[in-house]
């Protein structure tokens, strides 16, 4: 580490090399003296934390302190000065924030009308004014750098590109905003690393709040960046998003104040804290260890959650595996299915449902009690997380559908009723029409469709049950939405299903027909995104109620959906936690069901059963199990 005492006549030897390696103290002597002036400090004095900057009349700085800390994922507030104070005594020694920035913003009512190498001049101005010191990404790049991750702007010698988004900011009086983020390219291999070393950085923005397609949160063009440079991603690199600092500098701009200074972009002021000492005033890092999971190729899209949730995830996967009718289905099991389904259910806002697997061809209604009930209380949670909820079912089997549902609500079982549609094939684009709004696959109308012990087309075109009986004629054709989806960039699907012949089972088709019984003949020939298998389909449907309140009560999840701004919204997970399937309300829909004059798959009994296991003790055990691991304590119902 260079010494402050360093004397350096020749302006070339301040290379990066050189640059990285001297004290802050140093660092801002050398802005001072003008020989580093609108010089990016991504790579100065490395190891050490850097600070955003926005100084306002002391009239509008409660209000900017506000805002600060409803959006603490871009602005982590470290240090507040008094009116017309230039150190900074928390943050560094002889430090002057009127000259120890390499460049600097000056605003007039909302406009920049200037770019300052010092603030010197406007010293009297200065007496009434108030600095905010927030934490900056530069910060964590050193212990990145460390752990052998490569950060490509560092590496090409330039600025790093900063984005304006879609993401709103939580407004305070005249402070509107949305976020700015910047962006590194990051190897899809060092994702989880790079994650797991920013997370805990909460005052340096901590964790990402976007991994993947650009589009995703409103940025069109990734080599057009709005501040900064464009920084060149390397073959196999994902564009990671963090929030970033520049956010203020909007948020300045739109409180139109008389007058205001910013650092410019990149350019920081550097404090002589260590980049992984934590200062900021409300960021207490989550001790919680983050993942990373893939959850769309298209468009690329990854999601993070804590270790502890993944854990519940695995618990629920191996207790919905049990095989009570000896079928074969470990075969079937593609690790990690349960998470992701979840994980992208969690993002989506508009999510279609099916279900009806009509078994019974000589009974009237002709359905099972398998699929309906795991649908509702999937539907259920969905409808707690504010997400929009459609049905789909078989146009003869409608109107039984829309009254179940009905019922359902009238019981308690669902807080809301969840409109009840269905699908005819009645033209070249009848899918595509259905799917998106005029056709138009730029604008779906849901983000992701879930077919729960849904009947599936097997290869030559037919739908069987497990005996091999073809149920072609009492089945809509709904597995066209599902096929049309794979080509609607935004739209995911999930098949839940226990025997391989239901929708979305394409995709484990090849273990269906050589590990379950008739395979060759019923395997579902349609794939989806996400196939959770489940001993009965309805333990699948649970699961993935469980998961989503999982996943909703997962504070690295909540923060990453959210984007880091705002609160988590305690009232939803209030009613999460009533959306969970229980014993008593799976009771009432089983009861409802057969009331309707719905059989048990595999028996063909009416009576409390699905797939010939009666509901006590069997489903209501799975069930008090299921609630075990979301919560961490037994279930006496």
């Amino acid at each position: 580490m260079m010494g402050e005492n360093l004397e350096v006549e020749d302006p070339a030897m301040l290379s990066v090399c050189f640059l990285k390696s001297v004290l802050p103290a140093y660092a801002r002597s050398l802005i001072r003296a003008g020989r580093l002036q609108a010089v990016g400090t991504s790579a100065v004095s490395q190891g050490f934390k850097q600070a955003n900057i926005v100084i306002v009349n002391k009239q509008f700085a409660d209000d900017f302190e506000k805002f600060c800390v409803a959006n603490n994922g871009p602005l982590p507030l470290l240090y507040r000065s008094k009116p017309g104070e230039w150190s900074s005594p928390p943050l560094s020694t002889t430090s002057d924030i009127r000259t120890d920035c390499p460049q600097y913003m000056k605003y007039e009512g909302g406009n920049v009308t200037g770019n300052l190498s010092s603030l010197v001049e406007y010293t009297e101005q200065l007496k009434n004014m108030v600095t905010f010191y927030l934490g900056c990404s530069f910060s964590f790049e050193s212990p990145v750098l460390e752990a052998g991750v490569p950060i490509r702007n560092i590496e090409q010698g330039c600025n790093v590109s900063m984005y304006k988004t879609s993401i709103p900011c939580v407004g305070i009086d005249g402070f509107q905003c949305n976020m700015v983020v910047t962006m590194r390219p990051i190897p899809v291999d060092k994702l989880d690393a790079v994650v797991q070393i920013t997370h805990p950085m909460e005052d340096a923005h901590g964790a990402p709040v976007h991994i993947g397609h650009p589009g995703l949160i409103g940025i069109e063009d990734l080599s057009n960046p709005d501040f900064g440079d464009t920084v060149e991603a390397h073959p196999g690199d994902v564009p990671v998003f963090w929030a970033c600092g520049v956010t203020a500098a909007e948020a300045v701009r739109s409180c139109k104040s008389p007058l205001a200074f910013t650092h410019a972009p990149g350019c920081m002021f550097i404090t002589d804290l260590r980049s992984q000492q934590q200062v900021a005033s409300g960021c207490a890092a989550d001790t919680e260890t983050p993942r990373i999971f893939c959850i769309s190729q298209n468009p690329p899209h990854y999601s993070i959650v804590s270790v502890t949730a993944v854990e519940k995830f695995k618990a629920l996967d191996s207790l919905i595996h049990q095989d009570p009718g000896d079928r074969g289905i470990k075969h079937l099991f593609i690790e990690d299915q349960l998470i992701k389904a979840c994980l992208s259910l969690s993002h989506a806002k508009s999510v279609l449902i099916t279900t009806g697997f009509p078994t019974h061809f000589n009974h009237q209604p002709p359905e099972e009690t398998d699929g309906p009930p795991g649908a509702i209380a999937i539907a259920a949670m969905l409808q707690a997380q504010k997400k929009s909820v459609v049905i789909v079912t078989d146009q003869r089997a409608l109107e039984m559908n829309k009254k179940i549902i009905e019922e359902a609500f009238e019981l308690g079982v669902m807080k809301r009723p969840v409109p009840v549609v269905s699908f005819q094939d009645d033209g070249e684009d009848s899918s595509l029409k259905f799917l998106c709004h005029d056709g138009n696959p730029h604008f779906p109308r849901f983000d992701h469709l879930i077919a729960i012990e849904r009947a599936g087309m097997a290869a030559d075109g037919n739908y069987y049950n497990a005996r091999k009986v073809n149920i072609k004629h009492l089945v809509d054709p709904i597995d066209k939405l599902f096929l049309t989806a794979q080509d609607i960039p935004g739209i995911l699907t999930t098949g839940v299903g226990d025997g391989g012949n239901e929708l979305g089972m394409g995709k484990v088709k090849e273990a269906v027909k050589k590990h379950i019984p008739n395979g060759d003949l019923i395997a579902c020939n349609v794939e989806a995104n996400f196939t959770v298998i489940a001993g009965v389909s309805n333990w699948g449907g649970y699961a993935v109620a469980c998961g989503l309140y999982i996943l909703n009560n997962c504070t690295i999840h909540e923060r990453y959906l959210r984007k880091a701004v705002g609160f988590p919204k305690t009232s939803e997970m209030v009613e999460c936690f009533s959306a969970l399937p229980t014993v008593h309300k799976e009771e009432k829909l089983l009861e409802l069901l057969v009331k309707h004059g719905i059989r048990s798959g595999k028996t063909g009994n009416l009576g409390m059963e699905v797939d010939g296991l009666l509901f006590h003790d069997q489903h209501s055990s799975m069930i008090k199990q299921l609630l075990e691991i979301t919560l961490g304590q037994a279930q006496s119902n």
